[in-house]
């Protein structure tokens, strides 16, 4: 069996650039397929080529997350961690700019 068995080559834009594709089935939600398929069309790409930048994004959110909590490791390591106090008025920053906990239906998912 080849490496490249189950991938295709696909050609980005102007440039010779050959990048490997693989070719999945998926299910979404119907409210998120449709919203997707619209955010898609406004951009004036595929839906396959906005779920791949979707993807792509959330990789990189999920990066910086993971960065992140390794300087807050790191930070209390060298102070300890925060009091309860400080910890209540992080909270009620994020809770109020709607960063954060997830909503209990995100969480079931």
């Amino acid at each position: 069996m080849s490496y490249f068995s189950g991938h295709s080559w696909v050609r980005i834009g102007c440039y010779h650039l050959v990048m490997l594709a693989r070719k999945l089935s998926i299910s979404l939600d119907e409210p998120v397929f449709l919203a997707a398929k619209q955010a898609a069309e406004r951009r004036g790409m595929s839906l396959s080529a906005w779920l791949n930048d979707a993807a792509e994004r959330a990789l990189e959110t999920e990066g910086s997350i993971k960065a992140g909590l390794a300087g807050v490791a790191e930070w209390e390591a060298e102070n300890g961690p925060p009091s309860a106090e400080v910890v209540a008025e992080v909270r009620a920053v994020l809770d109020a700019a709607g960063i954060g906990r997830k909503s209990a239906s995100r969480r079931a998912a």
